[in-house]
């Protein structure tokens, strides 16, 4: 069975960043707002973490709803896990997402300082230092057939690409600047040489670029 490789949902600014500078525990996307970034996400019905009814039910709601569709396992680089950097000072450190994290599966964290596995609910995390196709070996054969999820951030989407292991890339780039920080890429122009690419405005303000293997 073929198993995917895919990023869904990645918003990135309209000068190409997908985070700010000088991440902290406060502030996990660094000096980017992700209320702004993010605005379009957290707009719609089908926002995760939504308390009120309501939220658009478009193109943003069913990118959203489609998110958890087929996926097996996730891959993300450190940083999206936590804000250390180095070694590991404890292991009290469990994610940004409390006790009932919202990936349902078995996570890949790449990191040069690994550290025991741990389950939090129905995801257990796992903390890898290999290269991208190692990584993707195991989450593949944890998966259960299933797709794998590239969840960011944005230099661990770059290695992936870079090691041309990627499936389908949906990114939502936002129409706020950063002007710095992670950046995902100069122009989405530059994945033309290996994807096919569908651009979609929707009425929330964003462009989404949808990019499939040639």
């Amino acid at each position: 069975m073929n198993q995917l490789l895919k990023v869904q949902n990645f918003t990135v600014s309209s000068d190409g960043f997908g985070a700010g500078e000088h991440q902290s525990l406060q502030r996990p996307f660094g000096h980017a707002d992700p209320r702004e970034l993010l605005a379009w996400a957290g707009g719609t019905a089908s926002w995760p973490g939504r308390t009120a009814p309501g939220g658009s039910r478009g193109l943003d709601d069913y990118l959203m709803r489609d998110f958890t569709h087929n996926i097996g396992a996730e891959i993300m680089g450190r940083n999206k896990f936590g804000p250390q950097r180095g070694p590991w000072k404890d292991h009290e450190w469990t994610g940004w997402w409390g006790d009932e994290p919202p990936f349902h599966t078995p996570v890949f964290v790449m990191t040069h300082h690994t550290r025991p596995s741990f389950t939090l609910s129905d995801t257990t995390f796992h903390f890898v230092d290999a290269d991208p196709a190692t990584v993707l070996a195991q989450a593949r054969a944890e998966a259960q057939g299933k797709d794998i999820r590239l969840g960011g951030g944005t230099a661990t989407i770059r290695q992936f690409l870079e090691a041309d292991l990627v499936d389908t890339l949906h990114v939502a780039v936002s129409p706020m600047k950063l002007g710095s920080g992670e950046r995902l890429w100069d122009s989405p122009d530059e994945l033309l040489d290996r994807f096919h690419l569908d651009v979609v405005p929707s009425p929330s303000g964003v462009t989404h670029h949808l990019f499939w293997r040639k």
